[in-house]
């Protein structure tokens, strides 16, 4: 079975004010879509053909440039649409906010953290929040559309939580304000979500 473009779980004016209509849909029709397809054809006729995206992660040749951007671009973004939504923001609870507590002193020292991993991102990339087996999470960033669960990433664990800094992503409402997109994405993240994440992974 081909990789399909997944269908928002809300609007695209849904996150307005902090995220656009017009970058959503943009960000999700175009973007997204192509490296969906761009995924499709480079697994194509291949071993890769027919696994989950996970699995293909995991395993990939980092030197296989179509696979390592699209099938990034495809897991990263899937990721990214599912951790935000309308009447979101706030601050996570229970067991995930233990975990941030103990590996970032509070919230506050976690949103520093963060922001600093977004902000500081050269040029595109993501910053993430991710659960190693036993539950201790911790911050990173990758350039471009690598992620953690790929191979030699710098980075550990399965990411629960990620924030999309390349440009197409805030752009038309930021410029380059990269600090203020940053500021307004924790007005959505759905932290319900990213709790389910956590406890499926840790």
């Amino acid at each position: 079975m081909a990789f399909e473009l997944p269908r928002l779980p809300y609007a695209y004016d849904a996150l307005e004010p902090s995220i656009d209509a017009r970058t959503m849909e943009i960000h999700h029709t175009k973007h997204h879509n192509g490296y969906t397809s761009k995924l499709n054809a480079a697994i194509e006729g291949t071993p890769l053909e027919g696994k989950g995206i996970t699995e293909i992660l995991k395993g990939l040749d980092m030197s296989n440039k179509a696979v390592r951007n699209n099938g990034g671009g495809y897991y990263n973004h899937s990721l990214f649409w599912e951790i935000m939504g309308p009447d979101a923001g706030g601050n996570p609870s229970g067991e995930l906010a233990k975990a941030i507590n103990d590996a970032f002193g509070s919230f506050d020292g976690f949103k520093d953290k963060f922001s600093s991993a977004a902000g500081s991102q050269f040029g595109s990339g993501w910053a993430w929040l991710c659960v190693h087996k036993g539950g201790k999470v911790e911050i990173c960033s990758t350039p471009n559309q690598d992620n953690p669960i790929m191979p030699n990433t710098g980075c550990g664990g399965t990411p629960i939580l990620g924030l999309d800094v390349w440009e197409h992503a805030y752009y038309l409402n930021y410029q380059n304000r990269r600090p203020d997109y940053i500021n307004a994405f924790f007005q959505v993240i759905n932290w319900n979500k990213v709790a389910e994440n956590y406890q499926a992974h840790k």
